[in-house]
């Protein structure tokens, strides 16, 4: 097993790391930006694109993202797997996987390869493109370390999980970003950084913002309304009710008011406590 000592040591010594020149220095700075503003072009669309004038990397940045352990890690894990084949990520970009339980459920993938849409080499890449945390030593040995590097932590909406540790570590410094993948839930840490907080509450503390925050709205799982009219549409017939239970209240009721006027079906969004049928 390799320690989180000896990944530095070898990314340094890449030359995508190489730091002889200024020159040279900046142009991999550029490259190690690109690797991670692209982390996801695979579970995103445009929303996340080079406009950006800043580098990450070349500000000695570390990108971390709070993930979901199940589905959306092992996502973005495939993205970057296909990007580093693709020569778009540098090889030498440490990226770690710092949860137990994405680490076991992406084992899940290569042992059960027929629940799912990858096949033999994007498993193997899926397995080898990131260093796999687990004990809580190995998390803590992160913290010795400065970027550039990405960080893969759960949980999604930062509401709990050790990627508040690496938030906690990373918000503070306005060289680091932190990228939202996904839907935020009001009332999140995820939602108070997509909203622009100056500060979020970790573990007793106010840690202050500086850091770069970017939200990939389109990275969520869920389907949509217009996804969600075209699967009804596919039943048979008519129910004799639906019920939206899922779903922030505005959303819901958008919904619901979707589904009365396009399908002509009954629909509510029920109040909390409530009981149906009445």
């Amino acid at each position: 097993a390799t320690s989180i000592d000896e990944v530095f040591v070898e990314a340094s010594a890449d030359d995508d790391f190489g730091i002889a020149s200024r020159a040279r220095h900046e142009r991999d700075a550029r490259r190690l930006f690109e690797a991670q503003r692209r982390v996801a072009v695979d579970v995103v669309d445009a929303d996340w694109r080079g406009e950006r004038a800043s580098s990450v990397a070349a500000r000695g940045g570390v990108t971390v993202l709070p993930v979901f352990a199940v589905g959306r890690a092992q996502a973005v894990l495939h993205a970057i797997g296909k990007l580093k084949q693709q020569g778009k990520i540098p090889s030498a970009l440490p990226v770690f996987l710092d949860s137990p339980m994405a680490v076991s459920t992406t084992d899940l993938y290569q042992r059960h390869p027929h629940a799912h849409k990858l096949n033999a080499s994007e498993l193997e890449a899926l397995k080898h493109v990131a260093h796999m945390i687990e004990t809580p030593e190995a998390s803590k040995a992160l913290s010795r370390h400065h970027g550039p590097m990405v960080i893969l932590s759960a949980g999604g909406m930062a509401t709990g999980g050790r990627v508040l540790h690496h938030l906690a570590l990373h918000l503070p410094n306005h060289r680091n970003m932190v990228i939202l993948t996904g839907h935020q839930a009001e009332g999140t840490r995820g939602a108070s950084l997509r909203d622009g907080a100056s500060t979020v509450r970790i573990h007793g503390q106010d840690v202050p913002v500086r850091a770069e925050v970017v939200h990939l709205q389109s990275a969520s799982a869920h389907a949509d309304k217009d996804q969600l009219l075209r699967w009804l549409k596919t039943m048979p017939q008519a129910p004799g009710q639906v019920y939206v239970v899922h779903g922030e209240r505005d959303a819901s009721d958008a919904l619901r008011s979707a589904i009365e006027h396009q399908l002509g079906w009954r629909a509510l969004v029920p109040e909390h406590g409530s009981t149906w049928p009445a």
